[in-house]
């Protein structure tokens, strides 16, 4: 395959220029200017990419694919596919399953499923405690040795906080990374955000501190061990704060915002649409506005979608009873390009590494660069591309976003995983 004329940017080499790249055996073997591709034009694909980016394909750090256990709201296939669809080459996915990825046998399982069905790669994150119940360790050692990339509780917080440290030891001794969900459980029994709007509407809110209490607690623990702490949906000014500080005291810790979070505030929430519900919930302008810069700043390093999809009947309930959270891989380039990027926070090149370099970074892996000799993951974007989000282009199982409507920039032109098209617009 050749991609002729393309705008490559690759953080990870500082390159921001029209290039051609030379893709053999799934390999990258050339990316320069000007490339005379004479004596491949016969026997390679050619791509004209003008006027589109060129990027390393998107990796996206907190995926919920559901299975085993909920294929009525997601599959692997299904959630590879709406990744192929939304420029995202890797998916990193929760262990919330059920049963829950606490073992050995079940990361072996998804690998499985994903070598069979999946578009993209699949990367496994195994369960901190055995059945995420937060009272014994799950077995992180076996888990290691079948492949995860990291450990996590996601969608609860390890609240014992000896087990916590046990854990990150753990992590430390294999260098993974944890991956933490900052949230008070006996904070956070809300619908919402706490402030006017939650009055307003007559649900309870989740307040800040329910989150900014264990995110503090958590960087203590990451201290004490020196373990690689990530932060999943940063969503709080004063979570914001506490990382800047332990960046600037040089604690090993780096952190994630989804989309939805720096484009949409709980003045969004209607008490009706249940799309606008998740955890944790969206918060005020003052939040919002702290996110954006934390992501200028280069404070919040990743940008992660927390794709966690939800059947339409499970949605389609009182907003007070509805399940949190909201599909984001078909939208979270997109977003960054109209939100980010066209509104002057992020250049294209900060929001790419946003992406591509600082997620591979978090994980320790040899992907988001363009490189010689890399595998060839590839996403190319049309970053001028105007159009609206419509639910019957959806590709995921679910439907459940609250930007159905929403005009955005930046459609998806091809989707490359391991130098084979999985998607194409």
């Amino acid at each position: 395959m050749i991609i002729k004329n393309g705008h490559v940017i690759d953080p990870a080499n500082q390159v921001d220029k029209i290039m051609d790249l030379l893709i053999e055996n799934n390999t990258i073997i050339q990316c320069e200017a000007n490339m005379d591709i004479t004596d491949y034009v016969e026997k390679h694909e050619v791509i004209d990419a003008k006027g589109c980016w060129v990027i390393p394909g998107a990796i996206d750090l907190h995926v919920h694919l559901r299975e085993p256990g909920f294929e009525y709201k997601e599959t692997i296939h299904t959630g590879t596919l709406s990744a192929a669809k939304g420029g995202v080459t890797t998916v990193c996915a929760m262990p919330n399953t059920n049963p829950v990825i606490d073992c050995k046998d079940m990361v072996d399982y998804v690998y499985e499923k994903a070598r069979n069905e999946g578009l993209v790669n699949v990367l496994q994150i195994g369960a901190i405690t055995q059945g995420q119940e937060g009272k014994k360790l799950a077995d992180i050692q076996g888990m290691y040795e079948s492949g995860i990339c990291g450990i996590s509780e996601d969608g609860r917080s390890v609240m014992n906080s000896k087990l916590l440290k046990e854990a990150m030891i753990i992590a430390k001794k294999l260098q993974l990374p944890v991956l933490s969900h900052c949230e008070d459980e006996a904070l956070a029994g809300g619908a919402m955000n706490a402030g006017k709007r939650s009055e307003e509407l007559g649900l309870e809110g989740i307040p800040n501190e329910a989150e900014d209490i264990i995110t503090a607690r958590d960087i203590q623990l990451a201290e004490a061990v020196g373990t690689h702490l990530h932060l999943c949906h940063v969503s709080t000014k004063n979570s914001v704060d506490l990382i800047r500080i332990a960046q600037a005291k040089g604690i090993n810790i780096s952190a994630e915002v989804c989309p939805h979070h720096f484009t949409l505030t709980d003045e969004d929430v209607d008490g009706m649409n249940t799309n606008t519900k998740m955890n944790p919930p969206l918060r005020s302008k003052e939040d919002v506005d702290a996110i954006k810069q934390a992501l200028k700043d280069g404070v919040i390093n990743v940008i992660a979608t927390d794709h966690a999809p939800h059947h339409k009947d499970e949605k389609n309930k009182p907003y007070a009873q509805a399940p949190n959270g909201i599909i984001g891989l078909e939208t979270m380039i997109p977003l960054g390009i109209t939100e980010l990027v066209n509104k002057g926070w992020l250049t294209p090149m900060q929001f790419i590494e946003k992406i591509t370099m600082n997620p591979a970074k978090v994980l320790n892996i040899n992907k988001g660069t363009l490189a010689n000799g890399g595998l060839a993951d590839i996403t190319i974007i049309d970053p001028n591309a105007r159009y609206t989000i419509e639910e019957e282009a959806i590709a995921s199982k679910s439907k459940n976003t609250p930007f159905i409507g929403k005009q955005v920039n930046g459609r998806i032109k091809y989707t490359i995983v391991n130098g084979k098209i999985v998607y194409k617009d």
